[in-house]
């Protein structure tokens, strides 16, 4: 007796539930097919207009996420489950994470603003929070820099996107401010040449913008010479480096001198 009892409960479920499971599983494979058509499509119309990596994997994985929880709701629905309760505990649930991770949240928001206007890229030279390295990567919460020691800087999205970046790679190019001192009894005109010949000896240094070399000040032991050649972001150190080695071995080949930087302070202490 109990047992048909049973037979006849399972029974009622099935007519009662059968169609609007069978209906929620259509709705679900239906959907998941629907979501990758659109994921797939909007991939393509990304690739095409050319989209930032990082940008393109963060816009694809939200609005995956996005469209999947529509479909989950739909098929609650289908069910039979009231949606309107679920919606309201996903929004209290969401108030609640959202309190507990405002930070969190301050540098979410801060990777998707990098990732739409784009100050920076990966494999950019910045200047940021302090810090001086190579874009190494974009997450959605924080970015990876890595040092000229070859560290690894991690900072927060939201006081990146917040504060002042300095980036060296925009342009494409950069300028090396370097002075160098000769004595007074030394030819201007001569040293003048002797300098620019040193750049422009140089392949590294770009001819477009010309490097320029000039009087800057008469210190108190030496008169001073700015030069400034031009480099790619890469040859930037190596450009830097190998002017001031080959500055000192062409001025000490033309017999200038190059004061000690501290004469002055030696000769007043005598």
């Amino acid at each position: 007796m109990d047992l048909q009892k049973w037979i006849d409960k399972g029974y009622e479920l099935i007519v009662d539930f059968g169609p609007k499971v069978l209906a929620a599983i259509a709705i679900w494979i239906i959907g998941s097919i629907i979501i990758k058509s659109i994921l797939k499509g909007i991939r393509k119309v990304m690739e095409k207009r050319a989209y930032d990596e990082s940008l393109k994997k963060f816009l694809l994985n939200l609005l995956s996420w996005t469209l999947k929880i529509i479909l989950i709701v739909v098929v609650l629905g289908t069910v039979g489950i009231e949606t309107t309760s679920f919606a309201a505990i996903l929004a209290a649930a969401g108030l609640a994470i959202g309190l507990a991770l405002q930070g969190s949240l301050a540098n979410f928001a801060g990777g998707v603003l990098i990732m739409i206007f784009k100050p920076i890229k990966i494999g950019d030279l910045i200047e940021a929070q302090g810090e001086l390295g190579v874009v190494k990567e974009i997450e959605i919460f924080t970015t990876k820099l890595l040092s000229p020691t070859n560290k690894e800087i991690i900072i927060p999205n939201g006081a990146l996107s917040n504060g002042n970046i300095v980036n060296y790679s925009s342009e494409g190019k950069l300028r090396i401010d370097l002075t160098f001192g000769v004595g007074y009894d030394s030819d201007i005109k001569q040293t003048k040449e002797i300098l620019m010949s040193v750049l422009t000896s140089n392949p590294k240094v770009l001819k477009d913008p010309a490097p320029s070399v000039n009087v800057s000040e008469l210190a108190d032991s030496s008169v001073n010479f700015a030069v400034r050649p031009w480099s790619t972001v890469a040859d930037y150190w190596d450009v830097y480096f190998e002017t001031h080695e080959n500055v000192k071995i062409a001025l000490d080949a033309a017999g200038i001198e190059i004061p000690y930087p501290h004469a002055v302070e030696i000769q007043k202490q005598g």
